[in-house]
């Protein structure tokens, strides 16, 4: 299998994750370029990962020969310019989520490459983790029955409690249905299929917000007029699955479980207490609860015990995402490079992107416009991840 190499533009918060992690694939990747607009910090990363070169601009390294695939990492109001600058240099793509701010964008992206035969991929690969597939699997061998409704929840006091530097969650590109409902959206698309139609509703409680964490705790940031901070929306599924979609940033916090899909068979849930939990982590417990079982049956998760009854192996290697706390983000990309090798569709696709792209462009349509949206684009439903031998 050929070796791809990876050129990085941005160098933010998430860059470690992806980057250690990225290392430890040295038969399918090499960390070969690295771009930031700060030439120290692309200087350090470049000395701490063992990038071969580093550039002081994301168009420099797009005109490096050398490059395979690009893994975009900017903000989210950046996505689209390199994704489609990436695929007209002829570069396979990753990208952070989401692939671009709207989906007319994420079109173009996709047209794009499939003009031009090159790949792309998007975030979240969370869904590759052990717990969604958990749920793939119970689904697929028909514990669940059909699944006829379900509800996701992330209910927060939104970025500021936590990160560093969180203005740019509150500008177009973001809100919590494009940063943080991409990980719910994209858990729901890969184990339901496509959406067929949304109604929502949404508000914006807060015009500006005080930072409570890091270097600018204290200051006060103010939200664009267009995001609305807290939408409840309902989901009708091609499948004909119903599903309460939630993303709030206004509330202190929530006992309602992350997830959960109602089966004509089995109830399967996450129930994590962590506000950070459910589908944006690759682990986790999984909950069922069917005509055999009077209480919840807590699925086993973690390597070594007793009762454990599969694991979620990477593709070629003896990846282990059963860990609640592992970081696995990059696992898509190493998907990528298999499947430019095999001849076969990647499971973090561009396709489901562009669609969760689409099906939220439409929640955030009816939020304003107060009326059900039609979504017309669709995506193959990515096949499982395989199990250790």
């Amino acid at each position: 299998m050929k070796v791809l190499r990876i050129g990085v533009i941005g160098l933010g918060d998430i860059c470690h994750a992806y980057l250690s992690n990225l290392q430890q694939y040295p038969d399918a990747v090499e960390l070969y370029a690295c771009a930031c607009r700060t030439p120290e910090k692309a200087e350090a990363k470049k000395a701490q990962y063992g990038f071969r070169k580093a550039y002081a601009t994301g168009s420099e390294l797009l005109q490096d020969p050398d490059v395979d695939l690009v893994l975009n990492l900017t903000t989210p109001a950046a996505h689209y310019f390199y994704n489609i600058e990436a695929l007209r240099a002829g570069k396979h793509v990753y990208s952070e989520k989401p692939l671009a701010a709207t989906f007319a964008e994420g079109k173009e992206i996709m047209d794009l490459a499939a003009e031009k035969g090159l790949y792309v991929g998007c975030a979240p690969d969370t869904f590759m983790g052990a717990r969604v597939q958990t749920f793939r699997r119970l689904m697929d061998e028909g514990v669940t029955g059909d699944i006829v409704a379900g509800t996701a929840n992330c209910i927060s006091h939104g970025w500021e409690w936590y990160h560093p530097n969180p203005g740019f969650f509150y500008q177009k590109g973001a809100g919590p249905v494009l940063d943080i409902g991409p990980y719910y959206m994209t858990a729901l698309l890969s184990l339901l299929g496509p959406v067929d139609s949304v109604c929502a509703m949404g508000v914006q409680p807060q015009k500006e917000r005080m930072i409570h964490a890091g270097p600018m705790k204290g200051q006060m940031l103010q939200v664009d007029p267009e995001i609305m901070t807290s939408i409840s929306a309902v989901l009708r599924f091609k499948s004909g699955a119903v599903v309460n979609y939630n993303m709030i940033w206004d509330a202190w916090d929530s006992v309602m479980p992350r997830m959960e899909l109602y089966g004509t068979k089995a109830t399967v849930v996450m129930a994590d207490e962590d506000p950070n939990g459910g589908p944006n982590i690759f682990g986790g417990d999984t909950l069922v609860k069917n005509e055999e079982t009077y209480r919840w049956k807590n699925m086993p998760r973690i390597e070594g015990d007793e009762d454990i009854e599969w694991e979620i192996a990477e593709i070629k290697h003896d990846f282990d995402a059963t860990s609640f706390v592992t970081n696995n983000r990059g696992i898509g990309l190493i998907d990528i490079v298999h499947a430019i090798d095999e001849g076969r569709p990647c499971r973090a696709s561009g396709a489901m992107a562009l669609h969760m792209l689409e099906v939220s462009e439409a929640i955030l349509i009816s939020a304003r416009e107060e009326r059900y949206v039609r979504v017309y684009s669709s995506f193959e439903r990515p096949a499982p991840m395989p199990q250790k031998q």
